[in-house]
């Protein structure tokens, strides 16, 4: 699990608006129940949604952005590239001190109005970065009162970690919001003050004199403002049906590369990425895997853990960093959103899509988990014929143990509330329904009607 005994970012994020305010193909569903894909068009299926998901991925939507020095490429997968150096510029590394000198260029988005002004949002992207390159991802937004943010960096990040040390920003802040390693969120969301447009900004970075450049497929972000709550409505279970999804352990990692997040015990992240890369055939060659000790077991889960970590917040579950990885593997893309409901779930899993889920609860909460976390993701494989929710949990002692069955309402409650109550009795965090979404490249027809049906496009 994710950082059992520490306070995490969403705690402290938490605690400080508290203050303020005082691959698979899927068989279809099973017979006699409804298909939830085939039902993902009903009106009020799951009624207004507090969440916003918007991304670029388009030929024409990376041509229809502000650039200055990049260029937007056609074909299978459209992106945008460094065409032409707008400039160079000097970067010290924080994490190894290191000064180098790069060239960049820039591409900003149009303003995206939110459906629903936010009070927090979280952006995620998807690029390849060989060596010598990495990018840098940023937000600017306007208030409800008119006012604009600051322009707030939401990440650098490489795929590899020999040029740059990836890594989110602290100390930022207007006095209205703030970013917590990857999540904007206004400071105290009682004000009424919400976000209710942005854009976002991309540099891409090259050394100096060569013809390198980072290639980005898709940029987006979610915003929502879900509402405070300790307890969330039931759903009705609509769905039996599991995928065949690969089961990894953190557990069987701890010990090993503590430089890591302590090692596999704060690996929950990562290892949760790895099982859905591999459902879906990524694989990693052994080069790829050689700097790994040959007599530990699972080393593709130490490569996740290894290239999903973020330097400044010194942990691999940073989660636009974990999408990222998810998509540097062939034809995968990967978003971070948040889901309405297990019937959200239900429409993934039915059109052959598992799903990343991040949950914080007590020990008395989980039936069958034996444990309590601050923070910690599992993946959701599946509903039994009673509606429960089937999960590869990596806080497991072993692969084999990883396969868990979790009662719906305990589940559907400790993912989608925003306020708990922690070990101490004192108010903590919930994600609010926080979900990674990894799927193909090219989805089929049935995947796509998935995706919108949960406002990923």
């Amino acid at each position: 699990m994710s950082r059992a005994q520490q306070p995490s970012r969403r705690t402290v994020l938490a605690a400080a608006v508290a203050a303020a305010v005082a691959g698979g193909t899927a068989p279809a569903a099973a017979a006699g129940r409804p298909d939830p894909v085939a039902d993902a068009d009903d009106p009020g299926r799951t009624g207004i949604r507090p969440i916003d998901y918007h991304a670029w991925t388009t030929y024409s939507e990376w041509r229809g952005g502000t650039s200055q020095g990049t260029r937007a490429v056609s074909g299978r997968r459209p992106g945008v590239v460094l065409a032409a150096p707008a400039g160079s510029t000097d970067y010290t590394d924080p994490h190894t001190g290191t000064t180098a000198t790069w060239e960049y260029a820039t591409w900003t988005s149009p303003s995206h109005r939110l459906a629903v002004p936010a009070t927090e949002v979280v952006s995620s992207w998807n690029a390849h970065t060989p060596e010598g390159t990495w990018i840098q991802v940023e937000l600017c937004g306007t208030y409800s009162d008119g006012s604009d943010t600051p322009w707030y960096v939401m990440g650098r990040w490489a795929a590899g970690d020999q040029d740059i040390k990836r890594t989110s920003v602290d100390g930022q802040s207007d006095g209205k919001s703030s970013v917590w390693t990857d999540t904007f969120a206004i400071d105290d969301a009682s004000t009424g003050l919400r976000l209710v447009s942005y854009r976002l900004r991309l540099a891409l970075y090259r050394r100096p004199g060569t013809r390198l450049t980072p290639t980005v497929w898709r940029l987006g972000a979610m915003g929502s403002d879900i509402p405070d709550r300790f307890t969330v409505p039931a759903s009705t279970p609509g769905l039996a049906q599991e995928l065949v999804v690969p089961r990894y352990s953190q557990e069987i990692h701890k010990g090993q590369y503590p430089q890591y997040d302590n090692g596999g015990e704060a690996w929950c992240s990562p290892t949760s990425s790895q099982m859905i890369i591999e459902y879906w055939g990524g694989r990693l060659d052994p080069g790829q895997l050689s700097w790994v000790d040959p007599s530990y077991a699972d080393p593709q889960v130490d490569a996740a853990a290894r290239y999903t970590y973020d330097y400044q917040y010194q942990g691999c579950g940073n989660w636009p960093f974990n999408a990222a990885y998810a998509a540097t593997f062939k034809d995968l893309q990967g978003v971070i959103t948040r889901l309405a409901s297990l019937t959200d779930l239900e429409t993934l899993v039915a059109a052959g899509i598992p799903a990343i889920t991040s949950q914080s609860f007590l020990k008395t909460e989980l039936t069958g988990a034996g444990y309590g976390t601050s923070g910690h993701l599992m993946t959701v494989i599946g509903f039994t014929a009673d509606g429960d929710v089937i999960a590869n949990d990596p806080a497991s002692p072993s692969d084999d143990a990883v396969r868990r069955v979790y009662k719906r309402r305990e589940f559907e409650n400790i993912w989608l509330r925003t306020k708990r109550y922690n070990a101490s009795g004192a108010v903590a965090s919930g994600t609010g329904g926080v979900c990674y979404l990894y799927f193909p490249a090219q989805p089929s027809a049935r995947q796509r009607k998935a995706l919108a049906a949960v406002g990923v496009r």
